[in-house]
C-alpha cells in the first residue's frame, strides 16, 4: 500500500516540539492570509515547528497562513498565538521537509545572517555630517539624522517610521526597514557596501 507522506505532517510529540530551539532571526518575506491577501512580514524567530512574524495586518486565531520567506522558501501552518505587532504560526510539513528546514535553520544560524556576526565584523561609525534624507518607494523624501552606519546597515533618527520591510534609500544606498525603536528606524542595506563607496556618500 502506498502511503501519502503528507499524512505524517505532524508526527512530533508535544515534548519534541518543546525541545526545538527557536532561533532569533530578521528575515523578510510575505504572508498570504486565508482570504488570499498578501502582506509583507518579517520573521523574528523560527524553529522546525513554528515561526513568529511581525506584520501590519493581524489574522485570526487558527487561520491558515502561507509564508514565503527569504532564504527559506514556502512555509504553511495555522496561527497559534499572538505576539507584539505580530503572530506565530505552526509549521505544517512532512518529516523530510521538516528535516530540511532544520538543516536550513542551522546553516543560517552558523552563517549568522541575522546580525550577530555582521554587527561585529562591520564596524559602526558615527558620520561627521549626520544630516541626510531617506527616499521611499513612492518618491517621498524626509530629512533624517544618522545615528550610526556600517557596511551592512544604518540606524537613523526619524520622525517618519515606514512599515517593517519597506524599501528605502539612504544617500543612494538601497535597503529595507528592519527595526523600529524610540528615536527612529534601523535599515539593512540590500547589499554590503564597499568601504570606499560608503566613504564617498554624502552621509559621511
Amino acid at each position: 500500500m502506498n502511503l501519502d507522506p503528507e499524512q505524517f505532517s505532524d508526527v512530533f510529540t508535544d515534548e519534541e516540539r518543546r525541545t526545538w530551539e527557536r532561533v532569533p532571526v530578521a528575515i523578510f518575506g510575505r504572508c498570504q492570509l486565508a482570504n488570499k491577501l498578501e502582506i509583507p512580514c518579517q520573521a523574528v524567530s523560527i524553529s522546525p515547528g513554528d515561526i513568529s512574524v511581525i506584520a501590519a495586518h493581524m489574522p485570526t486565531m487558527s487561520e491558515k497562513i502561507i509564508i514565503y520567506l527569504d532564504h527559506v522558501g514556502r512555509l504553511e501552518g495555522n496561527v497559534i498565538r499572538f505576539i507584539e505587532n505580530g503572530f506565530a504560526t505552526s509549521i505544517t510539513a512532512t518529516p523530510r521537509k521538516r528535516e530540511k528546514l532544520a538543516a536550513r535553520i542551522e546553516w543560517l544560524k552558523a552563517r549568522q545572517e541575522f546580525g550577530t556576526r555582521d554587527d561585529r565584523r562591520h564596524e559602526r561609525i558615527i558620520p561627521r555630517n549626520t544630516n541626510s534624507e531617506i527616499r521611499l518607494d513612492d518618491g517621498r523624501t524626509y530629512p533624517i539624522k544618522i545615528i550610526d552606519i556600517s557596511l551592512s546597515g544604518a540606524a537613523i533618527e526619524s520622525d517618519v517610521r515606514p512599515a517593517m520591510g519597506s524599501a528605502i534609500s539612504l544617500g543612494g544606498m538601497q535597503g529595507r526597514v528592519v527595526r523600529h525603536f524610540e528615536e527612529g528606524i534601523a535599515i539593512e542595506f540590500a547589499a554590503l557596501q564597499a568601504a570606499n563607496n560608503l566613504a564617498g556618500q554624502s552621509v559621511v
